[in-house]
């Protein structure tokens, strides 16, 4: 009767496991890139592993049942059984070749991307992603450890005319529809993984390596770009949108960027079709701004500890602060200091915390007033913050 039990709870489990894959509560996205091939090599390898799955513990029911203790049978030795494991062998072998052939013909062309594709620069650092652009001459400049500063995110070389008409961008990541595009991938400080589930592509960011992607987006609209490596107590929130525009609007936008960009590194031009789209109050827009450029991955609204200090109750608060020369001043959050503490972070770092913020300098007036306004918006009354 165990036995009988046992078999019947393994096939039991087989069939939970088999009816919720097939139901499928964990659907990938809808694809919005030329790589349907990666849905291919994902059923491919759900078909060959759920059929071992299935043949294994199928067998593993029917021998518990069949082979179950009783008192008048006797164990056989059998030493070896040649046909069995010849058998087993080359199943293995074809399930292990019907598995890597076609990951590694899909592999090979994921990485080569075709001579006209699109140049863009992808840039992971705790915990955001900076996005660069390939200017009028179809060239990315060249950038380097030693030319990394706060105001330099890339470490583009100065020196470099390639890298004069280089456009960057922090919010979002911009895209034409139907246009190839090559991606190469750094990271500043830790192992990132730049992933886009709707693209199906996912290439980890290593530190002093470059990799390298390519895809084809094929729909237009929003879609998430999340880190898929574990980066520190921010990488929940490291996400960045990815824009998918129509082509004229692409070549429209970063010509516009190219045009009011003498530099690489200087801010972006405010955009129209942004302003009209923006919220009317100022606190929601603000918080638009801080989910969009990563402000919230360590900034908290809600008064816990995260990597920087939380913004609940900040506005009016009094703040220690720790000064580039090392001594220390209270201060009062008020909107000077706040609108300081964005575009010079450094300037007055609040005690307690890291002095790992970059500087915003590339945000307008009118992004500036609205940050300020949202932050003001999540209180404060005085005290000790």
């Amino acid at each position: 009767m165990q036995a009988l039990a046992l078999s019947a709870a393994i096939l039991l489990i087989v069939a939970i496991g088999v009816g919720i894959t097939a139901v499928g509560p964990w659907q990938l996205p809808p694809l919005a890139s030329n790589w349907g091939l990666i849905d291919t090599m994902i059923r491919i390898t759900l078909i060959v592993t759920g059929v071992a799955f299935v043949a294994v513990n199928g067998a593993l029911a029917y021998f518990a049942f069949k082979y179950r203790g009783r008192p008048e049978a006797r164990a056989a030795f059998i030493p070896d059984h040649p046909k069995l494991e010849k058998a087993l062998i080359a199943i293995t072998v074809l399930g292990i070749v019907v598995l890597l052939a076609p990951g590694l013909f899909t592999y090979s062309s994921y990485i080569r991307s075709p001579r006209e594709a699109l140049s863009v620069e992808v840039l992971g650092e705790q915990w955001r992603w900076l996005f660069r652009y390939a200017g009028p001459d179809g060239e990315l400049g060249r950038a380097a450890p030693e030319f990394l500063s706060a105001a330099n995110p890339f470490g583009l070389d100065p020196t470099d005319p390639k890298g004069q008409d280089d456009v960057i961008a922090l919010d979002a990541l911009r895209l034409p529809k139907g246009r190839p595009v090559r991606v190469q991938i750094r990271a500043k400080d830790v192992l990132h993984s730049f992933y886009v589930p709707h693209f199906r592509v996912k290439m980890d960011a290593v530190p002093g390596l470059v990799t390298q992607l390519w895809f084809t987006p094929t729909e237009t609209g929003t879609f998430p770009i999340v880190c898929a490596e574990l980066c520190g107590v921010g990488h929940y929130n490291m996400i960045s949108p990815v824009i998918v525009m129509e082509p004229e609007e692409f070549d429209a936008w970063l010509q516009a960027q190219v045009a009011g960009t003498p530099a690489p590194t200087q801010p972006e031009p405010p955009k129209a079709e942004e302003e009209e789209a923006r919220p009317t109050d100022l606190a929601e827009w603000g918080k638009q701004l801080a989910q969009s450029y990563g402000c919230l991955a360590c900034h908290t609204t809600d008064g816990s500890k995260s990597v920087g200090p939380t913004w609940q109750g900040l506005y009016g608060a009094e703040v220690d602060v720790v000064l580039p020369d090392g001594s220390t001043q209270t201060v009062v959050a008020d909107e000077a200091y706040i609108r300081e503490s964005i575009v010079d972070p450094n300037a007055k770092v609040h005690k307690g915390y890291p002095p790992i913020m970059p500087p915003y300098t590339q945000l307008s007036e009118d992004e500036l007033n609205a940050l300020v306004e949202y932050i003001k918006s999540l209180g404060g009354n005085g005290g000790k913050h």
